[in-house]
């Protein structure tokens, strides 16, 4: 399970499975588009924009905390 949080997997699956499909325009900044303008109300779209969002929150995640790892000089565990 170790090897699934690496940044050679994270990366390209934030970028497939966040960004797709790619046209007309990706599927999360339509998803995104729908809920600053209020109509995202539906449950499958609300479900869609957490499927496609989550590689991308996983992705800032394990960066922020790599970051803060490296900035206080503590060793990953």
């Amino acid at each position: 399970m170790k090897h699934l949080m690496t940044y050679p997997v994270l990366i390209p699956l934030a970028l497939i499975l966040g960004m797709a499909p790619f046209l007309p325009e990706p599927h999360l900044v339509e998803k995104i588009r729908m809920l600053s303008a209020g109509t995202l109300a539906r449950p499958i779209d609300i479900f869609d924009l957490f499927w496609h969002a989550w590689p991308l929150a996983l992705l800032g995640f394990k960066a922020g905390r790599d970051l803060g790892r490296r900035v206080s000089g503590r060793k990953e565990q």
